[in-house]
């Protein structure tokens, strides 16, 4: 029997005292959260800040744990945290070729990678969390 191939990532959906929402624009998706796998021997926490330092060179601070979202067919979870800035400064990598702080609505309009959207939206949605969703990648094209 060969050993399970799971894929853990997370995201941070980070929203200022502005109410604005970071986003980073990444090079094959376009606008979405920062997030990233999960290394091994590392905290879903501790990446979730990690991710998003590398992504978009912001500090964040983790408020709460708001669910997960299961692609069923690709093995492959997705933490999703609520965070607040708390420090650095807006940056580009390799990993993204732009971020930037949004009002919300203008945020949600320019995520249109599959259900990055809903993942948000999830996040700034109180009632409906926690939450776990599942789905397969084909329902996800």
């Amino acid at each position: 029997m060969n050993p399970p191939k799971h894929i853990l990532s997370d995201a941070a959906i980070v929203v200022n005292d502005k109410n604005e929402l970071l986003l980073i624009k990444g090079p094959r998706r376009g606008w979405e959260m920062p997030g990233g796998q999960v290394e091994e021997g590392e905290s879903l926490i501790q990446a979730a800040i990690r991710e998003t330092k590398e992504e978009s060179g912001i500090d964040i601070e983790i408020i709460k744990f708001c669910g997960i979202f299961q692609n069923i067919e690709n093995s492959i979870c997705n933490t999703l945290f609520l965070a607040k800035p708390i420090g650095g400064e807006l940056t580009r990598s390799s990993e993204s070729l732009d971020s930037g702080f949004f009002p919300i609505e203008e945020a949600l309009n320019k995520v249109v990678w599959k259900n990055f959207r809903q993942r948000i939206e999830y996040c700034l949605s109180t009632e409906l969390q926690p939450f776990c969703v599942e789905f397969t990648d084909k329902e996800n094209i």
